[in-house]
């Protein structure tokens, strides 16, 4: 079992950026997919960015294709999520999960570890 702390969070205007971190603990980091969910009020928690363990694969939502970027450092124990041009409707809260497999994964249900979240909000 991974546990999972988010930072980073925070109110923006629109097309502005954020980074957000979530520190992991464990030694097995590197050998589990990590990946970015958000949720909306009244919303079901969508897919936003994912990355395999090594780093070298990454996807994305279509809706922030372009505008965000996955990265991870494993000697860190940390994966980020940066967010440019952000937009009103990118207002959400922002959960980090770990799956236990090595490759990239778009599906909630393959994540079995969660942060806590943070909050993202952005005003236009």
């Amino acid at each position: 079992q991974v546990q999972l702390v988010e930072s980073g969070g925070g109110l923006v205007q629109a097309g502005g950026s954020l980074r957000l971190s979530c520190a992991a603990s464990g030694r097995t980091f590197s050998s589990r997919a990590m990946g970015w969910f958000r949720q909306a009020p009244g919303k079901g928690r969508e897919f936003v960015a994912a990355i395999s363990g090594s780093g070298t694969n990454t996807y994305y939502a279509d809706s922030v294709k372009g505008r965000f970027t996955i990265s991870r450092v494993n000697a860190r124990n940390t994966v980020y999520l940066q967010m440019n041009s952000l937009k009103p409707e990118d207002t959400a809260v922002y959960y980090c999960a770990a799956a236990p497999t090595v490759f990239v994964t778009t599906r909630l249900t393959a994540y079995d570890d969660w942060g806590q979240g943070t909050q993202v909000t952005v005003s236009s």
